[in-house]
């Protein structure tokens, strides 16, 4: 029995996994540009617009937890049904914040939107890892996965500026075609999940041992490390780009010179970041299975703090850079030195999350589902780092942009201490069967 298990193809399972890691970021990177069509249709100031984007985070805070518990009890496939469900909601009631004009509705619809991306995300990356029999390759599958929820980023970005020709005069409504095509894939994988054998724990036998044991991941010391790395993690992912771009397009400094389209530059610069994140996770997907999540954190982390720092301290001088340049299309643009290597960070991030959770939840066993859980409840680390940054650049006379990179200097610092030192398992003695 055992050995026919071992050669079980998990082909599809893991397709269906791939899928759902790009309706995370499919449904959450709508909530960015969207900040901009609220803030326009409604007339409200920039911290609001931003709210749909906070909404998700708060959601990740509220159902974490409970995601790893419902995960533990109910297991991969239902836990995966659920959030499908709910997202449907979500995505549904944003849709009809459109035809109603309420801004009070997106947000409502926002926040039920985060609330699945919570539950898919405590799905995904655990399965992945299962599926993948841990270790290498697990670090592997997670890898392309993200590669994937980075296209499908990318994408919705993308798609949406098509949509909206004209940022001032933009709607709800003008994205409706984004919405039913998310709508429309979250019924088709419901349908596809509904249909696949998904593998699952053993409940029976982790209930009765976690009772005679009373532990769980917490109790690992390199479980409580990784976690504090995780909402570090997401808290330096998005603060880099969200820094970057306001300090391109601030009109009082006029970094990029005149004659520009600062907005549309500024935009596109930020944007080569997360499209680096992908290239970062395609080859950490082709390298993941020969290369350990240890030695893979340690040197992008490493490599990420002396980015951070050349950006700093180094030369302002103006290099050129493809970018979007408003009605004169894409081309060579210049930009600070300074910019460029910002954006270059991209490449190092991009492998961060997939070798954090790889090397936090190693030789939990039966504590993975819940783990994964308190990871989830972790992510609004992104709502939270960004905003002591942007504190800084107020605190320094609202111009410290660059100053305020000592948050990422000290975050990726933390992060390679965890690779080096703090993700050592030194608690094998606790029974994970």
């Amino acid at each position: 029995m055992e050995t026919t298990a071992k050669k079980q193809n998990y082909t599809i399972p893991i397709l269906v996994m791939f899928l759902l890691f790009g309706m995370i970021s499919f449904v959450t990177n709508l909530a960015s540009p969207m900040g901009d069509i609220l803030k326009n249709q409604f007339n409200i100031p920039n911290w609001q617009g931003t709210l749909g984007v906070f909404a998700n985070f708060i959601a990740y805070a509220v159902m974490g937890i409970p995601a790893g518990n419902l995960l533990q009890k109910k297991g991969y496939k239902t836990t995966a049904l659920i959030a499908i469900a709910v997202g449907f909601i979500g995505v549904g009631i944003q849709t009809l914040s459109g035809v109603a004009e309420s801004f009070f509705i997106y947000l409502i619809g926002a926040f039920i939107a985060g609330f699945s991306m919570c539950l898919l995300n405590t799905v995904v990356n655990p399965m992945l890892n299962r599926l993948g029999g841990g270790g290498n390759k697990g670090n592997q599958l997670i890898q392309i996965g993200g590669s994937f929820n980075s296209l499908c980023g990318t994408a919705v970005i993308i798609i949406t500026g098509l949509l909206i020709p004209s940022i001032m005069d933009a709607k709800i409504s003008d994205v409706f075609p984004l919405m039913y095509t998310a709508l429309a894939i979250f019924a088709v994988a419901f349908i596809v999940i509904l249909l696949t054998k998904i593998p699952e724990n053993e409940q029976q036998t982790t209930t009765a041992v976690k009772a005679e044991t009373g532990k769980g991941p917490m109790a690992f010391r390199h479980f409580v490390l990784g976690a504090i790395a995780i909402f570090i993690y997401v808290g330096v992912e998005v603060g880099i780009p969200n820094v970057l771009n306001k300090w391109l397009q601030n009109p009082e400094l006029n970094v990029l010179g005149a004659g520009v389209n600062a907005e549309a530059i500024a935009g596109s610069v930020a944007a080569t970041y997360w499209f680096l994140m992908l290239i970062g996770r395609l080859i950490g997907g082709i390298i993941g299975s020969k290369v350990s999540a240890k030695s893979m954190l340690s040197v992008v982390s490493c490599i990420g703090i002396i980015l951070t720092l050349l950006a700093m301290f180094g030369p302002s001088t103006m290099v050129k850079f493809p970018a979007f340049n408003g009605a004169h299309g894409f081309g060579m643009v210049s930009i600070p030195l300074n910019a460029a290597f910002l954006v270059c960070i991209g490449l190092c991030t991009s492998v961060m999350w997939g070798g954090i959770f790889n090397l936090a939840v190693e030789g939990l066993g039966r504590y993975t589902e819940k783990a994964s859980g308190i990871f989830m409840a972790l992510v609004c680390g992104g709502g939270i780092l960004p905003l002591l940054q942007n504190a800084i650049v107020d605190g320094l006379g609202g111009t410290g942009y660059l100053p305020s990179y000592w948050v990422i200097v000290v975050g990726l610092a933390y992060i390679l201490f965890y690779a080096l030192v703090g993700s050592k398992n030194v608690n094998k003695d606790i029974k994970v069967d």
